[in-house]
């Protein structure tokens, strides 16, 4: 094993999971993160069973089990009628299928999760306020480049996310795509939550070119709500407090029970959701990405934290196979990564096409085809996705 530490840049979902993966393994790890006080932005996540295979694989599944809340179905409404369209549910045959639940969670709450494990961990630095400029690397080692000097490490991992500067100088790729679909996000005490939508669902309301998400978090004391609408915005916006007047133009024509969610919203923030086109390669060296750095998704499929907690348990595993041969082990977890890492990427667009936002004869066949669905034929569809923890394609 490298005498050096393996440096992560982020640390966010994806760089804490390598890190507590890496310590599983017995590497030491420095992660870095520019932000002075350590936590997640947002509010709900969804974790489909592959992230659960993900926590138990690292080691921290039971806490991760204590935050959560096990919803039990996935429930699709049309937002013009008010109808149901299919509810698959989440129960026993579902758990045995996939070998885990379904979830949701609070982001801050994951992300306690794992920074508990980082902190308490001998093999684990994390470095706040520590801004991430550029790397040189010359065969041996990693030099990474900060606002608070140089670092020197066995290999570089950039988890910075969408905009990484890692990823920046390996590919120079540029900006984002700017998909112009707004969201707005909200989490509500769930008093102020309409009773009879009180379900223990992760539930989407379905319409032309919008929908509206909630589920209940933190042990059914909230709810969280997001709205997303095709606004054609071509603004980078991440987290900008807006009037629920704004969020709910575009509704008008959407039944009133799912309307009125909106109405019981407050603070409303708003983000412009971004995506990047697969690529073939995100290694250069002793240089990977990882998570959002390497794969940039929309979140209709919910998997974009899924996807990073499994690509820190390939690359924890390909490291613990191959020890000191770091080149080799980054080219073995981007080769195991990358075909199921832009399906993924793929399918979040697709499903945001033809599943949430459309109208007329495309809503009729979406609404034929899933409300026809058994468990079984849900269960057979969806194995691909929610029976790996990421080292199986």
């Amino acid at each position: 094993m490298p005498l050096e530490p393996i440096l992560i840049a982020g640390a966010g979902i994806g760089g804490l999971a390598t890190a507590a993966g890496l310590a599983r393994k017995g590497f030491r790890s420095i992660v870095v993160e520019q932000s002075r006080i350590l936590g997640e932005i947002g509010a709900g996540v969804q974790i489909g069973p592959n992230a659960f295979h993900a926590f138990d694989y690292l080691g921290i599944g039971d806490e991760a089990r204590s935050k959560a809340v096990f919803v039990e179905s996935l429930r699709l409404m049309d937002a013009k009628s008010g109808d149901s369209i299919t509810s698959i549910p989440l129960g026993e045959e579902f758990r045995q299928c996939m070998g885990n639940p379904y979830a949701v969670i609070h982001r801050a709450d994951l992300h306690t999760v794992l920074l508990d494990f980082c902190e308490a961990s001998d093999l684990i630095d994390i470095r706040t306020n520590t801004l991430v400029s550029g790397y040189e690397q010359d065969g041996k080692s990693v030099s990474l480049h900060t606002s608070q000097g140089t670092i020197n490490g066995a290999a570089l991992i950039g988890a910075e996310g969408l905009r990484s500067p890692i990823r920046a100088q390996m590919i120079g790729d540029g900006e984002p795509r700017i998909s112009g679909h707004a969201t707005y996000r909200s989490v509500i005490p769930t008093e102020r939550m309409p009773e009879e939508l009180r379900w223990n669902a992760a539930t989407l309301w379905a319409g032309p070119k919008c929908h509206i998400v909630h589920y209940p978090l933190k042990g059914g004391k909230v709810y969280n709500l997001v709205v997303t609408y095709h606004r054609d915005l071509q603004e980078n916006i991440s987290g900008r407090p807006v009037s629920r007047r704004e969020v709910i133009q575009g509704f008008e024509d959407i039944a009133p029970q799912a309307r009125q969610i909106i109405e019981h919203g407050q603070d409303w923030k708003l983000w412009v959701l971004c995506d990047r086109d697969p690529i073939s390669n995100w290694r250069e060296g002793r240089v990977a990405l990882l998570g959002d750095a390497a794969h940039p998704m929309l979140q209709y499929f919910a998997q974009g934290a899924c996807m990073a907690l499994e690509d820190a348990v390939s690359l924890s595993h390909c490291m613990e196979n191959y020890g000191g041969d770091i080149e080799n082990a980054l080219e073995t977890y981007q080769n195991q990564r990358r075909v199921r890492t832009a399906r993924v990427q793929m399918n979040s667009r697709l499903i945001g096409d033809y599943i949430y936002h459309p109208d007329g004869t495309k809503a009729a066949v979406r609404d034929h085809v899933m409300s026809n669905m058994t468990t079984e034929e849900w269960c057979n569809q969806l194995y691909w996705l929610y029976g790996s923890n990421g080292l199986e394609s």
